[in-house]
């Protein structure tokens, strides 16, 4: 196995040992899970430019002489795998493990939309939004409503944006690490 896929599995681990601290200690609320998405970008960080260093450094030593495209590649062998194993990890976290954080997450967002159709100028603000909602009652209005946070707050969806979002950052981390080490590490 290369360096740069075991690189990308152990970082990958250790980020998953993270959120499972956070989890059995109970600090997964929402005012904590900014930390946990700013180490998740910071782990797709270590895993692209530690995965590039030592596949660059092991290219060195076999003098093999690379160009910027085989470097991309291997730093994107480092932060897919992470990528695909963070995916699917919160997939299965949010499914099994902690189901209950995206219906408390859905419970707060009907009683948001529950405050504002109680309002009369929120009412009001909700019925300019859209037309559909001018002919509609109360009732009607929140059991529409209601169904974006039931389709936003599901572990399906979560994964699906996850991977979007981290596969465009393991990309761009890769074009940018890649430009660093060839200008400033591994000149010739």
């Amino acid at each position: 196995m290369r360096i740069t896929i075991k690189v990308g599995i152990l970082v990958a681990a250790l980020w998953i040992l993270i959120k499972m601290i956070f989890f059995y200690n109970g600090w997964n609320t929402r005012e904590l899970l900014p930390i946990l998405v700013l180490l998740n970008i910071l782990g797709i960080l270590l895993a692209v430019s530690i995965g590039l260093y030592l596949q660059k450094r092991k290219d060195k030593k076999e003098s093999v002489d690379g160009n910027a495209l085989r470097d991309i590649k291997s730093a994107m062998t480092a932060g897919v795998p992470y990528t695909i194993i963070i995916g699917v990890f919160l997939y299965f976290y949010y499914a099994n493990i902690d189901p209950g954080y995206n219906e408390r997450q859905i419970a707060d967002a009907e009683v948001q939309i529950l405050q504002s159709l109680e309002s009369p100028e929120g009412l009001q603000e909700i019925r300019e939004s859209n037309q559909k909602y001018e002919v509609m009652g109360k009732q009607e209005i929140y059991e529409e409503m209601r169904e974006g946070p039931k389709n936003l707050y599901n572990a399906k969806f979560t994964m699906t944006v996850s991977l979007l979002a981290m596969l465009v950052l393991t990309t761009v981390n890769s074009i940018v690490i890649t430009i660093i080490y060839r200008k400033l590490i591994f000149r010739n």
